[in-house]
This record gives C-alpha cells, sequence and structure tokens, in this order.
C-alpha cells in the first residue's frame, strides 16, 4: 500500500508554454531528497488538462525513468471519456506506474450508475492498482460515499483520493470503506486530522514547496502523533490556503519559479499569478519558512 506525502506534481514548463524536462528531473530529484513519499505524475496539478497524450505519457515516463523505483509513481489518468481513460491507464501501466489515479469523468456529469460503470469499466480492462479521485469543485460531479462503496470491492481498485475536506464526510467515507480500500486526503488543509482519522497519505499541492514538513507531518499523523502533526502543519496553515488565491496550478507554479526550482511558465488558459497575489504567495512561503 503506498502511504505518506504524495506530491501532485507540477509539469515545469517555460515561459512559452513547453515542457522543461530538465526541470522536470530535478524536481523529481529534489523530492526524492527531501524525503517526499510518492509522486503524482499529471494530475490536476501537473495540467493534464491542456497536456497532449504524447505529453502525458512522456511526463509519466520520464518521472519514473528518474524515481527509478525509489519511490512510488502514481500516473493521472482519468478522462472524462472512459475509452480514453482505459487507454491512459493501459499507456501509465505500460510506462511502469505503480498505481493510476482516476479523477471523476468532468463536464458530461454522469450519473452515479454512470460513475460506477466507468470506473468498473477501467478497473476490468487494466490490470493496475487504480485510485479513485472525487473533487467536486473542479468536476461539477460529486462521486457519492454509497458509489464509492459499491466500487470498493472491484479487483484493481485500491484507493480513493477524496478532495472534498469535508471531515465528517471523510470520517463516513472511511467508515463505510477503510477495510476495503486506502482513503487519500486530497485537501492540504485538512489532511492530517484526516489521517488521524485513518487515511493512508496526502496528495499534497504544498509538498510541492515544502517537501520534508508535508512528509514528516504525514509521518506524525500515520504514526498516530496528533500533537506533533499539529505542530508541524501549523506554520502551513496560510500556504494550504493561499496557493488557492487563484485557480490550481497557478499559485503554486509561481512559488516554485519564486523559490528557483523552475521558471514561471503555464499552459492557456491560465495565465500566470496575478500581480496583486505575488506579496499574499511570497508571505505564505515566508511564514512557512521557505
Amino acid at each position: 500500500m503506498i502511504t505518506g506525502s504524495l506530491v501532485a506534481l507540477v509539469t515545469p514548463m517555460h515561459t512559452n508554454g513547453e515542457i522543461d524536462w530538465s526541470a522536470l528531473k530535478s524536481l523529481v530529484e529534489w523530492h526524492v531528497a527531501e524525503g517526499t513519499h510518492g509522486i503524482v505524475a499529471v494530475g490536476t496539478t501537473g495540467e493534464s488538462a491542456t497536456l497532449t497524450v504524447d505529453e502525458h505519457c512522456a511526463v509519466i515516463k520520464s518521472v519514473i525513468e528518474t524515481v527509478n523505483g525509489r519511490i512510488p509513481v502514481i500516473a493521472g489518468t482519468g478522462a472524462n471519456s472512459t475509452r480514453e481513460a482505459i487507454e491512459l491507464t493501459r499507456l501509465a501501466k505500460e510506462a511502469g506506474a505503480d498505481a493510476c489515479l482516476l479523477v471523476t469523468p468532468y463536464y458530461n456529469k454522469p450519473t452515479q450508475e454512470g460513475l460506477y460503470q466507468h470506473y468498473k469499466a477501467v478497473a476490468e480492462a487494466v490490470a493496475i492498482p487504480q485510485i479513485l479521485y472525487n473533487v467536486p469543485g473542479r468536476t461539477g460531479v460529486d462521486m457519492l460515499n454509497s458509489t464509492v462503496a459499491r466500487l470498493a470491492g472491484i479487483p484493481n481498485i485500491v484507493g480513493i483520493k477524496d478532495a472534498t475536506g469535508d471531515l465528517v464526510r471523510g470520517q463516513e467515507l472511511l467508515n463505510l470503506v477503510g477495510d476495503k480500500m486506502a482513503v487519500y486526503s486530497g485537501d492540504d488543509g485538512t489532511a492530517y486530522e484526516l489521517i488521524l482519522m485513518g487515511a493512508k497519505g496526502n496528495i499534497s499541492v504544498t509538498a510541492n514547496v515544502a517537501p520534508k514538513v508535508m512528509s514528516a507531518v504525514c509521518e506524525a499523523a500515520l504514526a498516530g502523533n496528533a500533537a506533533l502533526a499539529k505542530a508541524l502543519n501549523a506554520p502551513l496553515t496560510a500556504l494550504h490556503n493561499d496557493l488557492f488565491v487563484e485557480s490550481n496550478p497557478i499559485p503554486v507554479k509561481w512559488a516554485l519559479a519564486h523559490m528557483g526550482r523552475m521558471e514561471s511558465g503555464i499552459r492557456l488558459p491560465l495565465t500566470p499569478l496575478a500581480d496583486s497575489c505575488h506579496d499574499v504567495v511570497r508571505a505564505a512561503l515566508q511564514r512557512a519558512g521557505l
């Protein structure tokens, strides 16, 4: 089982919007050195929506090759077409990914039965560990806990990323499926609390800029040390919030550029962080000691 701090890795780009392959490798090496427990490539934060299929696969392959087996690599392979999700998942398996993360189909708003059939079809088509991903604030569809419970017994479905940030709902989810699949937080602000309740880790935006401390937070929470987890998390509170001052990954890519880790490139329709937000993110980084 994959546990701990799993960074939802950005896809570094030059200012012209082309992928910066050198910076990608450097970021991966930094995460391994800083103790990140796993890497999620080409998820929401990795701008999967604006990468071509060839780029999507190339980023996954680059991350896997750079990691070279040192930590798990999870590939984002979700799509709003079931056929496309199957194909992306198959390609990720061929590339050597340890697991796949599949966001709920977005925009076309399937019913709960449609969500069930979608995930069931992918799980039956490709034999690789698959993590469901519910983020209704971005997709326009909310996969109910009851639907997750139906999916929990299907082979190859091994977990769910819950990005709702609702701890009451998270506890209900853990009660329903915690003995059948891993639950991961997808909300940095409530992550350590959900782990203390029984979640297995956090798929994190904040870990992009604070990998060492996010790993320490998760390790403390997984060990049941609530006081230490809370204390380690406290300086990051503003960062958890302010990395969403504009749409993710706009602020976190600016933050990494500000830290000298990469250029500030991003692809339309996303635009660089507004000047009025620079001080907000800069102050959050400073409060976190970064």
